[in-house]
């Protein structure tokens, strides 16, 4: 498995049957073996998590299909306008919250697509191909802010930790997951949280704002050091993890 930090919230993931692209918003996004499908994954419409440069793909690449958020839904007058290409029109498909997708792989393989519902917008997802199974949380966090009322704090707590009680006995070979400095001294925990209760083989922060110095803070803190092994640390855009 060969993972690429494109940038943000952005990464592309590539294995033996496929590629696999989440988030792109920003960075250069590698260039693939043309012989292997692209998956090409938008959690939600914010625009740091959904760039329609995307599309161009179709032109570059024969085999792309795009699972979209189903908040990001267009129709077609509008993708004319944009100019999104007719073969990427052709293949997207839209997916809404806690729901599940099967899709035929590649030869016998099937692509399984799970999601689960954002404490912001759209969805996680949870990508399952052959051996492998993939997390990406879009912005599925615990968006704790200094300052908010306390009824807010607690609804907050209330919908992460019944969406991170879903994934309890899962296993993930890597997870993407927000480590966000705006929250302060809140910016782990989510992340924490999410490390407690799934089994994740990687963890790799995102979500970061360019700030790379919250992966070393994170790995400082005590509530790390039972996974702070699996922590994968970034420190550039375009930077390649094999594992």
């Amino acid at each position: 498995m060969k993972i690429t930090y494109i940038g943000h919230s952005g990464f592309s993931v590539e294995l033996e049957e496929a590629v696999l692209i989440f988030d792109y918003y920003q960075g250069t996004i590698p260039e693939f073996d043309g012989r292997k499908p692209i998956y090409v994954f938008v959690s939600h419409k914010h625009h740091d998590h959904f760039n329609q440069e995307i599309f161009a793909l179709s032109d570059q690449y024969p085999d792309v299909t795009y699972i979209l958020s189903s908040d990001t839904r267009m129709n077609e007058k509008y993708m004319e306008r944009r100019g999104i290409p007719a073969a990427a029109r052709e293949h997207i498909i839209y997916i809404g919250k806690n729901a599940e997708q099967v899709l035929q792989g590649p030869g016998d393989t099937r692509v399984t697509v799970e999601t689960l519902a954002s404490t912001d917008e759209g969805v996680a997802f949870l990508v399952g191909m052959g051996d492998r199974c993939i997390y990406h949380a879009g912005d599925l966090n615990w968006w704790s802010w200094e300052g908010e009322n306390d009824d807010d704090e607690r609804r907050m707590e209330e919908n992460f930790k019944r969406e991170m009680k879903k994934l309890e006995g899962r296993r993930f070979d890597a997870a993407f997951l927000p480590l966000d400095p705006r929250q302060e001294d809140r910016f782990s925990w989510g992340f924490d949280v999410f490390m407690r209760t799934a089994d994740a083989g990687k963890a790799i922060p995102m979500h970061f704002w360019g700030d790379y110095s919250v992966i070393p803070k994170l790995l400082s803190l005590d509530c790390s050091k039972p996974y702070r092994d699996r922590v994968v640390e970034i420190t550039r855009e375009g930077q390649v993890f094999e594992f």
